[in-house]
């Protein structure tokens, strides 16, 4: 088989060290290099060698297809889907594993490891399973990834520098050479700064930990905006019951957005949410008022009435004002991931170019509470988790209202420009 490697991937590739830790940015060509490297690794009579990912079913969705087209010439026999298991004409196996029940991999002597994203795997799984797999064949590790905050995937770079075995490479995702300028220009205005460093720099940083908003600064974010009768007017809802949050906000030019007021209501239901929106427009011109609806996409299945869901109840509501209002709703059919919704809202509280782009009136103190205290919840080891942290009652759910709204209108776009990668001869 004859490959073909960037110059990135070509130095980890020929290095020759036992184990190697490879920290690259998005779209470096890091699952192209790891099948390279474990075809080589499998390529001898008896060899087992395995790639790992956090999950067995992210490893399939990753892996397994682009996997299977690059071996197909090599297979001894049709691969195994139950089990994820190639067997290949010169007698080794490749498998894929998840690290999401570790104590289950335990058993197989290996001759070789991949560990993708591995800031997202289990440090026992390495030192507990995985390692002593190692020992009775010698076999080698390849810990591939982009940061995640200084956890334990920070601690092993660190660790491995400056030890015999080990060598450690860090490339951004410009580097792979797989990424247009153009394209990274482009992310470069989208992202906020820490989620840009982190996944396009590769380098290691607090994002993911601690504040949820830390893009958030009162003395750039803070502004009193009136309302202006040439935009339209949006209203955003989180259908959390207790307290029932939502806000209203307007769209301005070059995308920014500017949050007008907000409508927290303790021990309170949709319908009477929909009272207070009309209520607090009562002195906003325009008849029929445009308003643009976003918010909880759970809400088509939540009801706080015997019989109708909660957008059910709002769409009632303006069926009732059609003189006084012209609404349109833009409801996700799901919400996105927490994380993602949260990296919209940093990217436009302040992108990594140095631009603000929300502006919050100093009346919405709940909302003001939310960026500058959120945080991220963590695990009893102190492991930062993708999900946020709900032990204040009264913390998230407006920011949450905020953030359905900002994730709509400027969602987390996917990788334009990506150059073909290396090609098999």
């Amino acid at each position: 088989m004859k490959i073909s490697l960037k110059a990135a991937q070509a130095s980890v590739f020929e290095c020759d060290k036992r184990f190697r830790v490879l920290v690259a940015g998005r779209r470096f060509g890091k699952t192209y290099l790891a099948m390279v490297e474990l075809i080589r690794a499998a390529w001898g009579p008896g060899r087992l060698v395995w790639y790992v990912g956090p999950s067995i079913k992210q490893a399939k969705r990753i892996f397994w297809k682009s996997l299977k087209k690059m071996t197909k010439e090599y297979w001894k026999s049709t691969p195994n889907e139950s089990d994820l298991r190639i067997e290949l004409v010169s007698g080794g196996t490749i498998c894929l594993r998840g690290a999401e029940n570790y104590h289950s991999l335990r058993g197989d002597g290996l001759d070789f490891v991949v560990l993708d994203e591995y800031a997202s795997i289990s440090r026992a799984a390495w030192t507990e399973v995985l390692r002593p797999a190692l020992a009775d064949r010698v076999g080698g590790a390849l810990f591939i990834g982009t940061p995640q905050g200084f956890n334990h995937f920070h601690e092993l770079v660190e660790k491995a520098e400056g030890q015999d075995d080990w060598q450690t490479f860090q490339f951004t995702t410009a580097e792979g050479g797989n990424v247009s300028p153009k394209e990274l220009e482009s992310a470069a205005h989208e992202l906020d700064e820490r989620t840009y460093l982190q996944e396009f720099e590769a380098k290691f940083s607090t994002l993911g930990v601690g504040r949820a908003y830390y893009a958030f600064d009162r003395a750039h974010n803070v502004h009193d905006f009136r309302f202006n009768p040439h935009l339209q007017l949006c209203w955003s809802l989180d259908f959390n019951m207790n307290p029932l949050c939502s806000v209203l906000a307007q769209v301005q030019e070059k995308g920014s957005i500017a949050v007008l007021e907000e409508l927290i209501l303790p021990d309170s239901n949709t319908a009477a949410a929909c009272e207070e929106f009309l209520s607090r427009t009562e002195r906003f011109p325009g008849r029929p008022l445009a308003v643009t609806v976003y918010g909880d996409s759970t809400g088509e299945q939540r009801r706080t009435s015997a019989s109708r869901t909660d957008w059910q109840i709002v769409k009632d509501f303006f069926g009732r004002y059609p003189e006084r209002f012209s609404a349109t709703f833009r409801i996700p059919s799901a919400n996105p991931p927490v994380k993602d919704r949260v990296n919209c809202v940093n990217a436009r509280l302040r992108n990594h170019v140095g631009q603000y782009r929300v502006w919050v009136n100093p009346s919405c103190k709940a909302l003001i509470k939310d960026f500058e205290q959120v945080c991220w919840k963590t695990d009893p080891h102190g492991n930062s988790l993708v999900e946020l942290d709900h032990s204040d009652p009264m913390r998230t759910h407006v920011s949450d209202a905020l953030g359905y709204l900002i994730a709509k209108v400027f969602p987390m776009s996917a990788q334009r420009g990506e150059r073909s990668g290396p090609a098999i001869c």
